[in-house]
């Protein structure tokens, strides 16, 4: 964002009744919050910047159904993960068993997959990621349904190494 477009952006929050603006763009986040009058801020009538970049991590809110079947699921992984190795998602976004709807999944519970063998797919701003095994061996559970969204991080898959 350029610097122009960015002091319009505080002029407008500072001469307004808006207390906080957040604009996303390709080139990342700024987030513009007016500072309360009174409070012991030392520029208490001029606007804060706030410049984020768009990896940054979002202020911590009450879960989503989704967030506490991703909960669930990453405890049922904890638990798993003595009898097997857990795929993780590499990346944020929508969980697909197959490669396009209607296809059957990539593959099943029971399943004998290789090491660098495609699992699912994970949508994330419109590309299709194919996520890999990083183990060989079988599949004793998928903790995540189709179609919903997993987390950076979230156990997706559960792998036997001795199978």
């Amino acid at each position: 964002m350029d610097l122009r477009k960015l002091k319009t952006l505080v002029d407008l929050v500072s001469e307004s009744n808006i207390s906080e603006l957040e604009i996303t763009e390709a080139e990342g986040k700024v987030r513009i919050v007016k500072a309360v009058p009174g409070a012991s801020l030392p520029l208490a009538a001029a606007p804060t910047v706030m410049a984020v970049p768009v990896a940054a991590a979002a202020p911590a809110a009450p879960r989503t159904a989704a967030e506490t079947a991703a909960a669930a699921a990453a405890s049922a992984a904890e638990e798993d993960s003595e009898h097997g190795h857990i795929v993780k998602s590499p990346m944020v976004g929508t969980f697909y068993r197959s490669a396009s709807p209607g296809a059957k999944p990539l593959v099943e519970v029971g399943q004998t997959v290789k090491s660098g063998e495609p699992l699912c797919i994970i949508e994330a701003m419109k590309i299709m990621n194919e996520i890999e095994s990083d183990e060989g061996g079988t599949v004793t559970r998928i903790l995540v349904e189709n179609g919903q969204p997993v987390e950076f991080g979230q156990a997706l898959f559960v792998i036997d190494r001795r199978g």
